[in-house]
């Protein structure tokens, strides 16, 4: 029986963009920006802000050495924030059904305390509300001190959270993040490009 449904964030609920990060942080003086940013996963400085291991402050310090002199933390955030497309409002009112309907909803991310605090908060309040508002309960990468498809985060998302795998649904773009979670025994949709989880949920 599904009880649970356990959303990925980026490229299922939020629109998100390589592209547009690199070029941003091209256009700040980052070079090598392209190395730092793969299709489901971070590299470097920009992996070790999001499984935790360094600060935002760590962050900023490492790429202003990387930068031209006077670049302002604010910039920094400014072009990472470019990943982020943003989250159609039809996203929004079906996270909102699916909890009218009596499953528990809960976010398992990959992501970072800059973006979090930033736009991915300002996307949640756009229908008024706030993240607590669609989610039961919801795991972020830099809080668990672990990264999908490492292990650590989906027993992290299990004990916080208090869900069954075996009753839980996890919904992820990553077909890497898909079968890690399938072997601990989650039901698992790899929500494929161009297309939306509700697609796999029956009406």
């Amino acid at each position: 029986m599904t009880r649970n449904l356990l959303f990925d964030l980026g490229g299922v609920i939020m629109d998100i963009e390589r592209q547009r990060c690199v070029d941003a942080f091209r256009r700040l003086g980052l070079q090598d920006a392209d190395s730092y940013f793969g299709d489901y996963a971070q590299t470097g400085i920009f992996m070790a802000l999001e499984d935790g291991s360094a600060s935002v402050s760590d962050f900023h310090a490492e790429l202003r050495a990387k930068l031209p002199a006077g670049t302002k933390d604010a910039q920094i955030d400014q072009a990472f924030n470019q990943f982020l497309i943003g989250i159609p409002e039809h996203r929004l009112k079906a996270l909102r059904e699916l909890r009218r309907r009596g499953y528990g909803i809960y976010m398992l991310s990959n992501t970072n305390p800059i973006m979090w605090k930033s736009k991915i908060a300002a996307e949640f309040g756009k229908e008024g509300l706030r993240r607590e508002d669609y989610f039961d309960g919801m795991v972020t990468s830099f809080e668990a001190k672990a990264a999908k498809p490492d292990r650590k985060i989906f027993d992290y998302a299990v004990r916080m959270l208090g869900i069954d795998p075996a009753e839980t649904v996890f919904f992820d773009d990553s077909k890497t993040n898909t079968d890690a979670a399938e072997a601990l025994g989650f039901k698992t949709v790899h929500v494929a490009p161009g297309t939306e989880f509700m697609d796999y949920i029956d009406k």
